[in-house]
C-alpha cells in the first residue's frame, strides 16, 4: 500500500514555519498557575511537562509562578539565589514587605505573562487595569461553568447556544468565580485553549473565541529497541497478575493467560468521566462473553479517588495468603530440590513417590486449606465512608455483577491513587498503565485527557470519546484510529444506548483479538507517540507568546498570524495491513489463530510496517534560540542540547 503523503507530522499543528526568528534576548516569561510544583490535576502535568522545552527556548528569562505549599517545596522545588539582579532586588523586597510591592527595573524588558485557569486570572486583569506594559495570555484548561453544568447532567452541548451563563453561573453559587474566569478571557492579549471541543465551550461560555488552540503534550521517551516497551509491558501485567491471584484467592477459575486488565483512572466524577457508561458497557460484556462461551475473562479496575478509612480487611488477607502460599511452595521446593540432589550424588534416579514425604503433603494441605473462602473476592479495596451512596458501588448492586464465578467480567475499585509504596498493589501509575491492556475513558466532558495521551505513549490501546480533546485531535489526524488502536466512542451525535452499545462492541471485538493481534497492536499504537510529543504541540505555545509579543510591543515584535485551526490536509496513513479486528480481518491483516506462535506464513512484517509509517514523520522541530543563556552556552562550549537529550 503505497503511502504518499506530502506533509510531515511537523504540518499537524496548522503552523507554518516562520520567516524571522524571534529575538527574545531582551524578554521574559512569567508562567502564573496555582499547579505550578502544587500537584491537584492535570494542569500540574502539562506545565512540569513543558518547562523543559520552554526552557531550553527562553533560558534564564523564564519564570514559573505558583502557591508556597511547603512540602511542596521540599520535594518538588530547588532553592537557589537568583542570578538575575533585578529579579533578586525583586524578591528581597517582596519578602521584606510582605509581598506588599515589587521592584522595577530602570530599562524594564519585553515582559509575557502567561495565565493559566480562572484561580491565577486576576494577576491578568490587574495587569491590564493598571496598564502594566506586558503580554498577557490566558489558557482555560476547561470553563469553571462548563464543569459544574456537565456535573449536573445537563445535556450541554446540545444547549451550548441557548445557556443564560450569568443565571446559571448564580444559580450554582460560582458567579464571582465565573466573572473572573469571563474576565481574565477578555482581558488576555491572546486567549488559549487546550481543544478544538473545549475552544467551541469557551465561544459560548466566555464570550470570546480562543486566538489559539494549545493541545496538551507530554515527554516522549523513546526506546532503542522496538521490543523493549513490549518487555515493560509484560513484566508490568506479571505484577498485576500477582496482586489478581491474592483479591480472587479462593475463587481463581480462570486463566489468568486468557485475562485481559482494563482500567479507568481520574478524578471521581462518575458521569464527566464516564464511570457510569463503562460499568453499564461491562455488563452487556458480560452478557456477551457468557452466551459465547468465552474463555476470556475481563478484570476492570477502576482508579478513582473517594474517601475512606482504610484498606479493607478480605483484600489484605487476600494478598497475605497469595505470599503465605508462595512462600509453602518454596519450601516444599526446597526440601525436594535437596532430596532430588542427594540421590544423584549417589548415581541413582530418583524414585518420585519417595521425594515428598507425609510432611510435605501435611503443609500443603494446611496450605490449601488457608484458601477456602466463604465469600466473594470483595469489589473495593477499601472501607468505604459513604458505601450506601457511592455511585459506583450501588450502580455495580443494580448491574449485578458481584465477581462470582459465573461471571466472565470482574471489578475491582480502588478508591485511591496508586503508589509504589502501598502494602496492597505496590505499582507506579505509569507502571500499572503499561502492564493493563485497554485504557477505557468514555468522558462526557474531557477538555483535554491526559490519560488515553498517555496509555498511547506507552503502547497501550485506549477508547477515548469525541467530546474529549483527546478524541477529536486524534480524528483529526488519524485517518484509522482504531487501526492504531485508538477507539473513538461518539458521544456527540448519538443517546446513551447507543454509545453504549458501541462501547461495548468496541470491548467485544477487543476480547476476541488473539495475543498476537494485541502485540501488533499496541505497536502501532506506541508509533503514534511522536504525535503528542511536547517538541511538536509545543509550537503552539511558541505561537501564543510570539502573538501575544507582537499585540502588546507592535513597535518591536511582527507576527504575521496563520490559521490554528486548520491542519493543511494533514491525515496520519492507514496501516500497511489493516485492520487488526478478527470480525473484519484480510489475510494480510493479523489474524485468529490457535497455533499463532507459529504462523510463519503470516504476510506482516513489523519492521516494514514501522519504517512506512515514519516516513511520514519528520525530526522533532528544534527551536534556534537568540536568548542570553544559549550564546553564553556557546561561548562557553556548553552542550546543553546533549544534555536534554541523555534525559
Amino acid at each position: 500500500m503505497p503511502l504518499a503523503r506530502s506533509l510531515s507530522v511537523t504540518s499537524l499543528s496548522g503552523l507554518e514555519e516562520w520567516d524571522e526568528e524571534f529575538d527574545l534576548e531582551d524578554a521574559v516569561l512569567f508562567e502564573i498557575a496555582w499547579e505550578v510544583a502544587n500537584k491537584v490535576g492535570g494542569i500540574y502535568t502539562v506545565i512540569q511537562t513543558k518547562a523543559r522545552l520552554t526552557a531550553e527556548e527562553w533560558g534564564e528569562n523564564y519564570f514559573l509562578v505558583g502557591p508556597y505549599v511547603e512540602s511542596n517545596v521540599r520535594t518538588q522545588v530547588e532553592l537557589i539565589e537568583p542570578t538575575n539582579p533585578v529579579l533578586k532586588r525583586t524578591i528581597d523586597k517582596m519578602n521584606a514587605s510582605g509581598c506588599k510591592y515589587v521592584a522595577q527595573s530602570e530599562e524594564p524588558p519585553y515582559v509575557v505573562a502567561h495565565f493559566h485557569e480562572w484561580l491565577a486570572g486576576l494577576g491578568l486583569v490587574l495587569c491590564r487595569h493598571r496598564q502594566l506594559p506586558v503580554a498577557t495570555i490566558f489558557t482555560t484548561h476547561a470553563t469553571l461553568l462548563g464543569r459544574y453544568l456537565c456535573a449536573g447532567n445537563v445535556d450541554f452541548y446540545n444547549n451550548l447556544a441557548e445557556f443564560n451563563v450569568d443565571k446559571e453561573a448564580g444559580d450554582r453559587q460560582i458567579y464571582h468565580r465565573y466573572c473572573l474566569e469571563r474576565a481574565a478571557a477578555h482581558c488576555a492579549h491572546v486567549f488559549t485553549t487546550v481543544s478544538q471541543i473545549t475552544a467551541i465551550e469557551a465561544e459560548h461560555l466566555l464570550k470570546r473565541k480562543p486566538d489559539v488552540v494549545t493541545p496538551n503534550g507530554l515527554n516522549v521517551k523513546k526506546f532503542s529497541a522496538v521490543h523493549e516497551f513490549q518487555n515493560l509491558h509484560a513484566q508490568s501485567k506479571n505484577r498485576i497478575q500477582e496482586f489478581v491471584r491474592g483479591h480472587f484467592y479462593g475463587h481463581l477459575d480462570f486463566n489468568l493467560d486468557k485475562c485481559l486488565f482494563l482500567f479507568i483512572a481520574g478524578r471521581y466524577e462518575f458521569s464527566n468521566k464516564g464511570a457510569d457508561l463503562f460499568l453499564e458497557a461491562l455488563a452487556r460484556l458480560n452478557y456477551l462473553l457468557r452466551v459465547n462461551h468465552s474463555d476470556v475473562t475481563v478484570i476492570a479496575f477502576f482508579i478513582m479517588p473517594a474517601r475512606t478509612n482504610n484498606f479493607n480487611v478480605e483484600t489484605l488477607k487476600g494478598q497475605a495468603v497469595r505470599k503465605q502460599l508462595w512462600d509453602t511452595a518454596q519450601t516444599v521446593k526446597e526440601r525436594f530440590g535437596k532430596k532430588l540432589y542427594e540421590s544423584l550424588l549417589v548415581g541413582q534416579l530418583p524414585d518420585v513417590s519417595k521425594m515428598l514425604d507425609k510432611e510435605d503433603f501435611t503443609i500443603m494441605k494446611r496450605a490449601i486449606f488457608a484458601t477456602q473462602r466463604q465469600c466473594q473476592p470483595p469489589i473495593c479495596t477499601h472501607n468505604m465512608l459513604e458505601d450506601s451512596s457511592d455511585p459506583i458501588l450501588n450502580c455495580v448492586r443494580r448491574i449485578g455483577l458481584f465477581n462470582s464465578s459465573a461471571d466472565r467480567v470482574k471489578i475491582i475499585f480502588h478508591p485511591e491513587f496508586l503508589s509504589s509504596t502501598s502494602p496492597l498493589l505496590p505499582m507506579d501509575y505509569e507502571e500499572f498503565v503499561r502492564g493493563c491492556h485497554l485504557g477505557v475513558f468514555p468522558s462526557y466532558y474531557e477538555p483535554w485527557g491526559y490519560t488515553p495521551a498517555e496509555c498511547t505513549v506507552m503502547g497501550i490501546p485506549s477508547i477515548s470519546t469525541n467530546l474529549s480533546g483527546f478524541g477529536c485531535f486524534m480524528e483529526e489526524h488519524i485517518a484509522d484510529p482504531t487501526a492504531y488502536g485508538i477507539y473513538i466512542l461518539d458521544r456527540r451525535f448519538r443517546g446513551v444506548d447507543e454509545s453504549c452499545n458501541q462501547l461495548t462492541s468496541f470491548l467485544f471485538q477487543f476480547c476476541k483479538q488473539s495475543r498476537r493481534q494485541r502485540i501488533i497492536q499496541r505497536n502501532r499504537t506506541e508509533r503514534l507517540s511522536d504525535l503528542l510529543d511536547w517538541r511538536y504541540l509545543g509550537r503552539y505555545y511558541i505561537s501564543a507568546r510570539h502573538m501575544a509579543l507582537a499585540k502588546a510591543f507592535p513597535d518591536t515584535y511582527l507576527y504575521e498570524p496563520h490559521d490554528p485551526t486548520s491542519t493543511t490536509g494533514f491525515r496520519y496513513p492507514r496501516p500497511a495491513s489493516v485492520p487488526p479486528s478478527p470480525a473484519l480481518s484480510r489475510h494480510s491483516s493479523p489474524r485468529h489463530s490457535e497455533a499463532e506462535d507459529n504462523d510463519e506464513d503470516e504476510r506482516y512484517d513489523e519492521d516494514l510496517e514501522a519504517e512506512k509509517d515514519r516516513v511520514n514523520i519528520r525530526q522533532p522541530y528544534s527551536m534556534p534560540f537568540k536568548n542570553k543563556l544559549s550564546t553564553a552556552n556557546g561561548a562557553n562550549g556548553s552542550s546543553d542540547g546533549d544534555a536534554s537529550e541523555k534525559n
